[in-house]
């Protein structure tokens, strides 16, 4: 059966196409720079650069490669039997994969104030493709679900009850790929029950403790703004100071909104929000991205111990994502002086992962280090078919 997956941003849009229940990759791709005067689509070795006017178009450029007798993919689009969506904050109604209906479309669109980054896009890829495969079933997979295990004690804010009612507390994101990289870890521990931490480090970036296989605590909240320093998100900080940016400094809540949102963390920090780009300026001596890189691998840290203190204890700590799984500086940084944790890494081995089956715990490290590969869409993919089949 064929699965077709879609992770839509708000100018972007990844794709993979796989065959299940084998988990045979068909197609994969991406189409970038959405609504600007050029767009670029890559879809396997095909890469074409022009105008992507709406994530529509760019699904329809999908579709013609798709059905392009010469890549000999399908002979119709009614062979996509099933699209499987990422979607980002699923509230406390969505706790398992969807079928996704009005209803559903109505509730997602409702939760735009809470991933507002997210949602939208989410939904205008899922309106997208019920036009482009209107045979085919629609499929959610929510970022939010796989934290609804989180205990009471971990996701309720101390704030008057009447506001735990209404649904303010933590939710957490990255799910999909903190859940994803835990049980790939677990097979290489060769357990089922452990003790992990997994860090989702990207332009968005968050830490998960996972415990015998179900996520117990984690770093973003009630939207996906807190916890790490990002890309362009602040991360945790007082709350007095959105006070007093309203009432002293004259920010409306929306610009406080997209301050925090858009113009903070890295970028605030180091002039950009492009880790390679900070790591080469930290390099020639840029004093800036220097304390970016430290006050970044320091929230990191804070994270690891407090997760270890709850969990007391363990097993594998797992990089993943595009800083996580590429960045041997920030690995060094967020590991260096842990031995008192258990945790020490070879920088041999930390300097080219895949080499080593992506182990870079040093002989004497007593917790396992690993560096994993996120595939969320693959994720999608299984959780899709898995619940059409069913």
């Amino acid at each position: 059966m064929k699965v077709l997956v879609i992770n839509s941003g708000s100018s972007s849009l990844k794709f993979q196409l796989f065959e299940m229940p084998q988990e045979k990759v068909l197609v994969k791709g991406l189409a970038e720079r959405i609504g600007e005067k050029i767009g670029k689509f890559k879809a396997n070795d095909f890469v074409v650069e022009k105008p992507l006017a709406t994530h529509k178009k760019a699904l329809e450029l999908l579709t013609e490669y798709l059905l392009n007798p010469e890549n000999k993919i399908i002979d119709s689009k009614e062979e996509i039997k099933i699209v499987g969506h990422r979607v980002v904050h699923g509230g406390n109604k969505f706790v398992e994969p969807t079928l996704i209906t009005a209803e559903v479309k109505e509730k997602i669109k409702e939760l735009f104030s809470l991933a507002p980054l997210h949602n939208p896009a989410n939904l205008t890829g899922i309106i997208t493709a019920e036009e482009i495969f209107p045979k085919a079933k629609q499929v959610a997979i929510f970022d939010t679900a796989f934290h609804q295990s989180i205990p009471v004690k971990n996701h309720k804010y101390a704030i008057p009850e009447k506001f735990y009612e209404e649904g303010i507390r933590k939710y957490g994101f990255h799910g999909i790929s903190h859940q994803y990289v835990s049980r790939e870890a677990n097979k290489r521990l060769g357990k089922e029950k452990s003790r992990l931490i997994t860090l989702h480090l990207g332009n968005g970036a968050s830490a998960t403790a996972v415990w015998n296989g179900k996520s117990y605590d984690t770093s973003m909240g009630f939207g996906p703004m807190n916890g790490l320093i990002m890309g362009t998100r602040s991360g945790d900080i007082d709350q007095s100071i959105i006070f007093y940016m309203l009432d002293k400094m004259g920010y409306s809540s929306a610009e406080v909104q997209n301050i925090l949102n858009k113009k903070s963390g890295m970028m605030a920090l180091a002039g950009s929000n492009d880790l390679r780009d900070i790591e080469t300026a930290a390099e020639k001596g840029d004093e800036k991205a220097r304390l970016a890189l430290e006050m970044y691998a320091g929230a990191i840290k804070k994270y690891i111990g407090n997760y270890i203190a709850q969990m007391n204890g363990l097993d594998a700590l797992v990089f993943t994502a595009g800083i996580g799984e590429n960045s041997d500086v920030v690995r060094k940084m967020v590991t260096d002086d842990m031995n008192y944790m258990g945790i020490s890494i070879d920088s041999n081995k930390n300097k080219n992962p895949q080499k080593y089956n992506g182990d870079i715990s040093d002989a004497s490290s007593q917790v396992k280090v690993f560096v994993i590969p996120t595939n969320e869409e693959l994720e999608i993919a299984k959780q899709s078919y898995n619940l059409v089949a069913k």
